[in-house]
């Protein structure tokens, strides 16, 4: 298995630019099953959920082109060919959700394993199935799978009981090709809905109001095919920002759109970080004062991202005072505490809480990669802790940082990848 190995060096410094989103890419490219025309998206990062997701398209009956080094992809969906999603893909990865919610608008028949990903909670797709019956899906279950029948889908009022960005991603694209008007209210309001939401007009679709809690699809007959360019990666932003903080550094941070990273912003501007915004990006300064301790809670969006909470908390492990860290988004999202204590920290758990005493001095440690933020948390701490740290199950990192390892020995990290 690969594995990092992360040496304590000084503060990073140098210009970072940041590749497209993960979470934006995922559902625009099961949104091109919509249309049989070609699909062109731009800035797509070399990942391998990107790479999982092709696969998956293509065992449905997508012809994909892959130009990564123009992280370029080409999508053409003449005719679907299987409209069952095959298990040893989804298990992989959470997001292969998808491409139900299309399956059954295009061809009123979609069978799905259901699917893997990060172990951080339960995470189950009741509300997709939800907002599918909403709209006049027949939905069936057993032996690992979930089925959605419909002769054609009407449009309808849906309701979702917590804010998922899964479902009303999947019931937006569902809904598109509905007869009718649909409503998704308590949305969630991600940049990456909105980023969805234009990709799917620019096909042709009458999506309005993503971005806040209620979204109106207005069912059109057919979509045509478009260009599109993902929009920035925020969470690889904000642990760039952390890095830059975490080491005391100076790091000019390039592709961003800050509005979409404001409460990390927030939060490490209240812990004493130097942020400049600037038509280039950011420049982020840890080096100018003293950092100091903050609390966070963990909230959907437009609050704190738990997508970033273990890179801040490794971060809290290193600054003067004591700091509280609560996450009411994932009820197993403290899986790297345990790694991070190995490492010399001094982090408790109670209940959805964990409380950090700060200000420790790091030792690098053998740990591993819980899942994919964390694994993120595990360098940082690296970059921090005397001696080495070997950091295995980096498979998880593969899965939604671009180039990592190129970019953070751009800034000065000292990190090398073995891959045995």
């Amino acid at each position: 298995m690969a594995k990092y190995l992360v040496t304590k060096n000084g503060p990073l410094s140098g210009e970072v630019e940041i590749s497209g989103s993960k979470n934006a890419v995922l559902p625009i490219m099961a949104a091109s099953l919509l249309t049989e025309e070609p699909c062109e998206i731009l800035d797509v990062p070399g990942l391998r959920d990107v790479d999982v997701m092709c696969r998956l398209l293509r065992s449905i009956g997508t012809g994909v082109t892959e130009d990564y080094d123009n992280n370029r992809i080409l999508l053409e969906t003449l005719q679907v060919v299987e409209e069952q999603a095959p298990y040893d893909l989804v298990q992989r990865m959470r997001a292969s959700i998808l491409v139900m919610g299309p399956l059954l608008a295009r061809n009123g028949r979609a069978r799905i394993a259901l699917p893997g990903g990060c172990a951080i909670g339960a995470r189950p797709i009741d509300l997709h199935l939800k907002g599918f019956q909403a709209l006049g899906a027949e939905i069936e279950q057993g032996h690992g799978y979930v089925e959605a029948r419909a002769e054609s889908l009407i449009g309808n009022k849906v309701y979702l009981d917590f804010p998922s960005v899964g479902a009303t991603e999947n019931i937006m694209m569902a809904a598109s090709l509905a007869v009718g008007i649909t409503t998704i209210e308590n949305a969630a309001e991600e940049p990456e809905i909105v980023d969805l939401a234009n990709f799917l007009n620019k096909m042709g679709a009458k999506v309005k109001g993503a971005g806040t809690d209620t979204i109106r699809i207005e069912g059109v007959a057919a979509l045509h095919g478009t260009k599109h360019a993902v929009i920035p990666d925020r969470i690889e932003t904000g642990t760039f920002m952390v890095a830059a903080a975490m080491t005391r550094g100076d790091i000019k941070i390039r592709n961003v759109l800050a509005d979409h990273v404001k409460p990390v912003i927030a939060k490490l501007k209240e812990c004493g970080v130097t942020i400049e915004e600037d038509d280039d990006g950011l420049r982020v300064r840890g080096d100018l004062k003293p950092l100091v301790s903050t609390d966070i809670k963990t909230m959907p969006y437009p609050g704190f991202p738990t997508d970033m909470q273990p890179q801040f908390m490794a971060m809290l492990t290193t600054v003067d005072g004591p700091s509280v860290v609560v996450e009411t988004v994932f009820e197993n999202r403290f899986m790297h505490v345990g790694e991070l204590n190995r490492m010399g920290a001094d982090i408790k758990i109670e209940g959805r809480s964990a409380i950090i005493q700060g200000a420790k001095h790091l030792q690098g440690a053998q740990v591993i990669c819980t899942d994919l933020r964390a694994g993120a948390a595990m360098v940082l701490a690296g970059l921090m802790a005397e001696g080495v740290t070997e950091i295995s199950e980096i498979y998880h990192l593969d899965r939604g940082y671009a180039d990592f390892v190129e970019k953070f020995r751009s800034l000065g990290a000292n990190i090398i990848r073995i891959d045995d």
